[in-house]
């Protein structure tokens, strides 16, 4: 057998050996493979579940600054009990507790100022 007599033809030209693939013919075997569908379908399915989830973040920010507050009155009195009032703790507590009214009554004033307009017509409405 001899390697030296094969026609560089041969060696060199791979059109009729190798089919072009157009981006539709990969794609179309790629979605014959189960498991590129079923990853396509989680990824749907966890990008629905994000965006859907979303909303509901700015929905207890109500609750979390009351149970804010609430845990930093708490720790505050504990602090106060066990190092008294002017230990280290009891100020570091204070001071969370000073941040968490501030917080609190910031969401109270953006609450206010975005249900104004709707407030001021429920109280006039009967006078129209």
């Amino acid at each position: 057998m001899s390697f030296h007599n094969i026609p560089a033809k041969q060696v060199f030209d791979f059109e009729g050996r190798h089919t072009r693939n157009h981006p539709g013919q990969v794609l179309e075997a790629l979605m014959k493979l189960h498991f590129f569908k079923a990853a396509l379908a989680t990824a749907a399915l966890g990008g629905f579940l994000v965006l859907a989830g979303a909303p509901s973040a700015k929905a207890n920010e109500w609750d979390d600054n009351n149970r804010r507050v609430n845990y930093t009155e708490w720790r505050y009195h504990e602090a106060v009990e066990h190092f008294g009032p002017y230990s280290r703790e009891a100020r570091h507590w204070a001071h969370e507790r000073h941040e968490a009214y501030e917080h609190l009554e910031h969401v109270r004033h953006e609450w206010r100022e975005h249900h104004r307009d709707r407030d001021d017509y429920r109280q006039d409405w009967d006078r129209r």
